[in-house]
């Protein structure tokens, strides 16, 4: 059985999501971030070196990274389900956007946040850059979003778990108020019954 390990206030809950999708049984240990510091504890520095969430615990395999861990758990579902078949055009829209989540749209948008936490004048060479990368990545998932109702076609993937999570923090940002399409996308998913199993547990 899987055991994940999950960190509060972090994106590890898509994993959670995704095994409630599959209907897969696991094991969820959860751990907590130090109140002050907001660190993660040693807890998980002790299953995994890099104390990063989410990471996984199949037997001999212990994985960490969003993607990695959900290829793993989609190459090991009974199942084919939540994945377009290989060799489509829904497959390579499916691994795009997969990726695309940690890959292009968390840096603008995380650094957006942390750049809140300092005074800045918005002049500096970062405020430009990070603002540029958030309306392109935006505008991209917009147009995207315009034309089908899922990231990888007409139907729900992983990868729309993968990029959920990322868009609702954009979306508590306020960074999603003109994105008509991607407001409508992140009702459609936070309306699924293994979201809010998720959310409840995760």
């Amino acid at each position: 059985m899987i055991t994940v390990h999950h960190l509060n206030a972090s994106r590890s809950r898509r994993v959670i999501w995704l095994l409630e999708e599959l209907r897969i049984p696991y094991e969820l240990v959860k751990h907590q971030r130090d109140e002050k510091t907001q660190l993660a504890p040693d807890s998980l520095k002790s299953i995994h070196p890099l104390a990063k969430a989410p990471v996984i615990v199949d037997g001999a395999i212990t994985l960490c990274e969003s993607g990695a861990v959900m290829e793993y758990i989609l190459d090991n579902a009974p199942q084919n389900r939540l994945r377009p078949g290989a060799n489509t055009i829904e497959y390579y829209q499916f691994l795009e956007w997969l990726h695309f989540a940690e890959g292009s749209l968390s840096l603008p948008v995380i650094t957006s946040l942390f750049m809140e936490m300092e005074d800045r004048d918005g002049n500096q060479v970062m405020d430009a850059y990070i603002a540029k990368e958030i309306e392109l990545d935006l505008s991209y998932i917009e147009s995207t979003l315009t034309v089908r109702p899922y990231f990888a076609g007409s139907e729900f993937s992983a990868a729309d778990i993968m990029m959920t999570v990322m868009l609702e923090i954009a979306d508590k940002r306020g960074l999603l108020k003109q994105r008509v399409e991607t407001k409508k996308y992140l009702e459609r998913g936070q309306s699924r019954t293994a979201y809010q199993a998720a959310l409840r547990l995760g």
